[in-house]
């Protein structure tokens, strides 16, 4: 079968053929039906500090959210069969597209640990996407920013992973502010229930923001929330637009904000997405390519020319 898989930082996804895999003991292979794009994977193909996952051997299918039909089950796996709809959770060491082959191609395996039931209703392209980008910003708005009813809500970029997360917050009760850079991307707010969108973060200073998440990442936004929320307010740093920031210590010291780190989240995270998204009331923006057109879907994630979620479909 087909895989795009990653040789070396600087050189292109190679197309090769590689062996249909066959589910080990303790394994399940799934037939891939949905792989999400990731700026991780740009990372990885243009910056050597984007490190793959111990113990992973190059070349590397990539493709860490991924989607689809569980097609066998190895022995001594009890809780799992065949014709199951499965999201792979990017739980423990060897997670799909980083530590062991993964999306971007036509089957998998996985441990069952890993799995957790797609709703019926929920298509492979949201729960794709749920496996990242979907479990990031609900761990982010949710567990790290703390975010309930009646919470000021600051959401920095309505790309990906920010318009996932504004629309969990709305879905808390909580009143959200977004500052996104695109101005032809603001409608995207007015229709997730956005209060205000502005070009920066510090046009809401006088709303004393409780908490400020930044799923942009490139520094002068992590810097400026840093200056916008509330004093004793909290800043959740997501993106990695850019791998430095500078920030003045002063305002982090005497206004006691409090900044905290996020990557990925838990399979209870993915759990609570999939029941959003069953409900219907998160429908993110989501951009369909096929399998061939995933190199060009990477350069567009590259070139911030992406709108939403870029999802490849792999399969029916």
């Amino acid at each position: 079968m087909k895989a795009w898989q990653f040789t070396k930082t600087h050189e292109p996804l190679v197309l090769a053929e590689v062996d249909e895999p066959t589910a080990a003991p303790g394994e399940v292979v799934v037939d891939i039906k949905a792989a999400g794009l990731c700026h991780s994977d740009v990372g990885l193909l243009e910056d050597e500090s984007f490190p793959l996952a111990p113990g992973a051997q190059v070349p590397l299918t990539l493709g860490h959210e991924v989607a689809g039909v569980i097609s066998e089950v190895g022995a001594d796996v009890a809780e799992w069969r065949v014709g199951d709809r499965v999201g792979i959770a990017l739980v423990g060491d060897r997670v799909p597209g980083l530590g062991r082959d993964g999306g971007y191609s036509f089957r998998l395996t996985a441990p069952p640990e890993a799995l957790v039931r797609i709703p019926d209703g929920v298509p492979f392209e949201q729960a794709a996407a749920g496996t990242d980008a979907g479990v990031t910003a609900y761990h982010a708005v949710v567990a790290a920013g703390q975010v309930v009813a009646g919470t000021k809500v600051g959401i920095i970029g309505l790309g990906g992973l920010g318009q996932i997360g504004a629309r969990i917050a709305v879905l808390q009760g909580a009143e959200v502010y977004a500052a996104e850079v695109k101005e032809d991307v603001w409608g995207l707010g007015d229709q997730i229930g956005v209060k205000r969108v502005a070009a920066d973060i510090s046009a809401f200073a006088d709303e004393q923001l409780d908490v400020i998440v930044d799923f942009a990442g490139f520094g002068t936004t992590t810097a400026a929330a840093i200056e916008t929320v509330r004093p004793d307010g909290r800043v959740v740093q997501v993106g990695m637009g850019r791998l430095q920031a500078t920030i003045s210590t002063q305002a982090l010291i005497m206004r006691q904000i409090t900044l905290v780190g996020v990557l990925g989240g838990t399979k209870d995270d993915l759990r609570g997405v999939y029941e959003v998204l069953a409900t219907g009331r998160l429908d993110p923006a989501i951009t369909t390519i096929a399998f061939d057109e995933i190199p060009d879907g990477l350069r567009r994630l590259s070139e911030g020319t992406v709108v939403g979620r870029l999802v490849a479909k792999i399969a029916d």
